[in-house]
């Protein structure tokens, strides 16, 4: 493991390595042992789209490490103003021992780790977000003691989060079942490794994906970038809603997942969203945990 640029790259392995590198840091964090494992190191963190988790979770989570995480806006970077993204890459390995960067294109994450000498981390792109669903997958097991055989459903759209869960999930051996409209369908490679586990599902039928299922989560209908298509999307995602019925179908012990920021009354309704409040904010929380660990595995 070099880099950590989609779920794909991972082995279930290498996941639950992180996993419990991840529940042990924030065993140390609660208990108040230092853990300064990247004493020395500098990250940085380059920002061409907003960010309230990603950039407090990887500042606060290399500063408890040790050491110093330095923000980088597109606004402030000559790759903000048409440098090509090898020379960025060539540039900054020479000053840093790690990148994270949260953008657009994953193929620009891809030309970053391409084309340095240090370690990528992939912040969140339009077809992936691993560090969320490392979080996702560390809250599930808290709460529920174990990964394996668990049934995950998740309702939305067929966006980065929709691409990660499937394969951290799968990679996992849980049972993953998705409801999308036509048209909002996972990216095709994607499908086409699901297809090849039994324990994958897709349908239109939100309560049919949630039946019997352990975790179910959720995003917003036009993320970061598709603001243009928002009311659009709201026709299109009528009926695409974590609610009373779906939950219904759901077991009665099921948590709910959210990454964060929500949108009430659209993906998910305010009665749910406040009573899973506390595991929504425990993943929330997680975040920091599981990004320091990959930021220990990658640049320890």
């Amino acid at each position: 493991m070099n880099h950590l640029l989609k779920m794909m790259d991972l082995t279930a392995g290498d996941i639950a390595e992180i996993l419990n590198l991840a529940d042990q840091l924030k065993y140390e964090q609660k208990h108040g042992i230092a853990h300064p494992h990247l004493a020395g190191k500098t990250l940085g963190m380059i920002f061409e789209k907003a960010s309230t988790r990603t950039r407090v979770s990887f500042e606060v989570g290399m500063y408890q490490l040790g050491g110093l995480p330095i923000f980088l806006s597109s606004d402030d970077l000559q790759i903000g103003r048409g440098e090509p993204v090898q020379d960025t890459a060539r540039v900054l390995s020479r000053y840093l021992n790690g990148i994270m960067i949260r953008t657009f294109r994953q193929s620009e994450v891809d030309a970053l780790a391409a084309n340095g000498t240090v370690p990528v981390i992939n912040g969140l792109t339009d077809y992936a977000h691993p560090c969320q669903v490392l979080a996702d997958l560390m809250t599930i097991r808290e709460y529920k003691g174990a990964l394996e055989g668990l049934k995950l459903c998740f309702i939305g759209d067929g966006n980065n989060m929709m691409n990660s869960l499937i394969v951290g999930a799968l990679k996992m051996k849980m049972e993953v079942a998705v409801a999308c409209p036509s048209g909002y369908k996972p990216a095709q490679d994607v499908l086409d490794f699901a297809v090849t586990h039994p324990a994958f599902s897709m349908t239109a039928d939100p309560a049919e994906a949630a039946r019997g299922a352990d975790v179910v989560i959720t995003d917003v209908w036009a993320s970061m970038g598709k603001e243009d298509e928002a009311e659009q999307r709201r026709r299109d995602f009528a009926g695409y809603q974590i609610n009373g019925t779906v939950m219904k179908a759901a077991k009665p012990d099921a948590i709910v997942q959210h990454c964060l920021p929500a949108h009430r009354g659209e993906e998910i309704t305010e009665e749910v969203f406040e009573s899973h409040s506390k595991e929504i904010f425990d993943e929330a929380e997680n975040r920091l945990h599981a990004q320091k660990a990959v930021l220990v595995k990658l640049l320890g």
